[in-house]
């Protein structure tokens, strides 16, 4: 089984794809992809499948090829059981399915200010009204998860699972630009930021000596 990534500092779906791999539980060889690098462009137009053209992350499992991180953890789910990634509570798994969607698929402003950048700190980031709004409704949403289902632990909804995979980049990208929030979003981040595949992601991110230019900007 091998998972094909981008760059560890500025590649957040691939942050995703990782977390699921490492929460499944089985092997796993990682392939670095840089993005934009040289080579990237000949990648994406001679890969054989469509479907992945210049896509990260992508899981290879002998003939399955999943180049969605969604998929991926999705995938990784039917391999290792649910539980492994989804609240057994009915309530708690129809929020966090619903919370990893609206995540999947929303929340452009944020994404295109702030691209995912671990090694840096913006000081000073002026970001938009619907870039404030999209932040808004991300701790609105950590807040009620963790008051209605998160007693179990420092997670989203108690243990570690889905939710906190896919808001993991969010993490990182309120870290990097300095967004103000309230306590028990601080407690949470820290646990997210702390957890050992972070950690390691983290150290791997600052032994990369790729720079996207485009990623280094701070918003003003």
């Amino acid at each position: 089984m091998k998972l094909i990534i981008g760059n560890k500092n500025y590649s957040s779906w691939s942050l995703r794809g990782w977390l699921a791999a490492k929460q499944s539980g089985l092997h796993f060889d990682e392939l670095v992809s840089p993005l934009f690098g040289e080579g990237w462009e000949q990648r994406r137009s001679t890969d054989t499948l469509q479907p992945s053209w210049g896509k990260v992350p992508i899981l290879w499992d002998g003939d399955n090829v999943i180049w969605d991180s969604l998929a991926i953890m999705e995938y990784f789910a039917d391999r290792v059981g649910r539980d492994r990634f989804w609240p057994k509570d009915e309530a708690a798994r129809g929020m966090a399915r619903a919370m990893v969607a609206e995540m999947h698929s929303s929340y452009a402003a944020l994404r295109s200010e702030c691209p995912m950048n671990i090694r840096r700190r913006f000081e000073g980031a002026q970001l938009s009204e619907q870039c404030q709004e999209d932040i808004v409704r991300i701790l609105g949403l950590w807040a009620e998860a963790r008051a209605r289902f998160g007693k179990g632990g420092p997670f989203l909804f108690g243990t570690f699972g889905a939710a906190d995979i896919f808001y993991a980049p969010v993490v990182s990208r309120f870290i990097s630009y300095q967004v103000k929030i309230p306590g028990f979003a601080a407690t949470y981040m820290e646990a997210m930021w702390e957890h050992e595949w972070m950690q390691q992601w983290i150290a791997a991110s600052e032994e990369e000596e790729w720079v996207i230019e485009q990623y280094e900007t701070i918003p003003n």
